[in-house]
């Protein structure tokens, strides 16, 4: 019987993970310099993690989460995306306590599932790189996680980002926005699709964000909840973008905006990215907000919070079209290539010595001949090829040349113990 990986999966091939890892690798040297620590999780939790913290009502827990009985009679699910069991670590782990510093920062790098229909960008394994930044309740903390998503996606290289924003208010804002679509919907409720149905007795605000073809044409008359701030909610949410433009970071202020998830509070937004040889229509790479009770929902205590998650395979696509020269420089820096047997374990030992040195390098293992070992060394897009033959080792000698010009250099055996000496004469 032939094997073939499950429908929404990808093999990712050892000529795409380096691009893979250079990203991975941008983005946790980007969250270190701003004091965020990386934080891993299970891949798999109770139920309850998700649909507490995701809301019944939801897509991810009505329709896409991947959830079981284990063989204890334990309900598990696959994780659909990062925050909740970083907030289930951060309560279980008692990490609100005093001898903690405040905010608590953390990023993550993680395998996620969601059932739904595979298509670019999106499939039923996926990857989500996301921060959460716990304990204040600022709005500097809104403005900087912003501020490190759009520094991030510069950084990477993406070219036509366009960062939507909106808010939720406070508690009081959102139950008479609550009431206000109840009031809308409920005339409307025998022409709503059998979701929405059900969302406009437990979450109408869910029903803003149907893709249901019969709900769509009810949804540019539903109320908007910027006619429901208050004067706090308000204040807050015009302190936040002003700081955004006195940091030049561009916004557009979408009413329609409310996030698939209900545990968001106050400020939400989302990075699109608009190019039609990807997606019919502007599509969302980053996005995030605030949610200041999903602590106290896992028992921890009243912990205002704040975050974003990245879909790693809309980045790549996106990188891989506007930012190729990102993933040019993929290759190895040293190739040895070596004439003779009695050359064989010497190539082994000045491959061992670069390595120990900090660069990547190859020998021959199969010690071919040696045009098939310089073509060997093509392919593997090697930077410099060190050529050592039984002359070249009686005399102490290695012969070294930088493929994409030519040049050749002659340096003692002995030079390689100083790789730093040997690139300097390398790049002069």
């Amino acid at each position: 019987m032939r094997v073939q990986k499950p429908k929404g999966t990808v093999d990712i091939l050892p000529g795409q993970s380096g691009s893979w890892d250079k990203v991975e690798r941008i983005a946790k040297d980007f969250f270190k310099r701003a004091n965020y620590n990386e934080i891993r999780t299970p891949t798999f939790e109770n139920y309850e993690v998700f649909s507490r913290s995701s809301g019944e009502t939801s897509d991810v827990v009505e329709k896409e989460m991947y959830d079981f009985n284990d063989k204890g009679g334990r309900h598990i699910a696959l994780r659909p995306e990062g925050t909740a069991g970083v907030v289930r670590a951060y309560v279980e782990n008692k990490l609100y306590g005093p001898d903690v510093v405040k905010p608590f920062n953390v990023y993550y790098i993680a395998t996620t599932f969601r059932y739904e229909r595979p298509q670019a960008g999106r499939q039923r394994e996926f990857h989500q790189i996301g921060v959460e930044s716990f304990g204040s309740n600022n709005p500097l903390a809104d403005v900087e996680t912003i501020m490190m998503g759009h520094d991030l996606l510069a950084e990477l290289g993406v070219k036509n980002y366009e960062l939507h924003i909106n808010t939720l208010g406070n508690a009081q804002v959102r139950k008479d926005y609550h009431d206000a679509l109840v009031n809308y919907f409920t005339p409307l409720k025998d022409k709503l699709s059998d979701d929405s149905k059900r969302r406009l007795e437990k979450n109408p605000l869910r029903i803003l964000d149907s893709k249901a073809p019969e709900d769509k044409e009810f949804l540019p008359n539903a109320p908007k909840i910027v006619d429901y701030l208050d004067d706090e909610s308000r204040a807050n949410f015009e302190q936040i973008t002003n700081m955004l433009t006195q940091l030049g970071i561009d916004y557009v202020i979408d009413d329609d905006l409310v996030r698939g998830l209900d545990y968001y509070t106050g400020i939400i937004f989302e990075f699109m990215v608009a190019d039609p040889s990807l997606w019919e229509s502007a599509t969302t790479i980053l996005g995030g907000g605030r949610y200041n009770h999903l602590v106290e929902e896992f028992d921890g205590p009243e912990t205002p919070a704040v975050g974003f998650g990245i879909g790693e395979e809309r980045l790549m696509l996106v990188l891989q079209k506007q930012n190729p020269e990102l993933f040019s420089d993929q290759g190895i820096d040293f190739f040895i290539t070596n004439i003779g047997d009695e050359t064989s374990f010497k190539a082994v030992e000045i491959a061992r010595s670069i390595r120990n040195q900090g660069y990547s390098a190859q020998f021959d293992v199969d010690q071919k001949k040696l045009k098939a070992q310089f073509k060997k060394a093509d392919r593997v897009n090697a930077k410099y090829v060190i050529t050592l033959g039984a002359k070249e080792l009686e005399e102490g000698l290695l012969n070294i040349k930088r493929l994409a010009d030519g040049k050749v250099i002659d340096l003692s055996l002995t030079d390689i113990n100083d790789m730093k000496l040997v690139m300097e004469k390398l790049e002069d």
